[in-house]
């Protein structure tokens, strides 16, 4: 016993006449918006190493630099 298709599209129907189109176009706006942050955050995560230092929002913190320079620059990172 599969679902027909009529079975699926009276679901569709009864979905959207529930929660309507602009709040499933929100939803899907939501989702789209939400993969592009993770796919955005998972390529600085890749780029975020480099071999003299850290990159850290574009600044480059070469491996000899203070600690304090390094708290400067995640400090104003944290911010933003």
């Amino acid at each position: 016993m599969g679902l027909s298709i009529w079975q699926i599209l009276i679901v569709v129907v009864l979905v959207i006449l529930l929660f309507g189109r602009g709040k499933i176009s929100d939803l899907m706006g939501d989702v789209a918006q939400g993969i592009k942050s993770f796919r955005k955050g998972m390529s600085d995560d890749d780029a975020g190493t480099t071999s003299a230092g850290k990159t850290i929002e574009g600044e480059r913190v070469d491996g000899n630099a203070t600690a304090d320079a390094k708290d400067t620059a995640q400090r104003e990172t944290l911010k933003n």
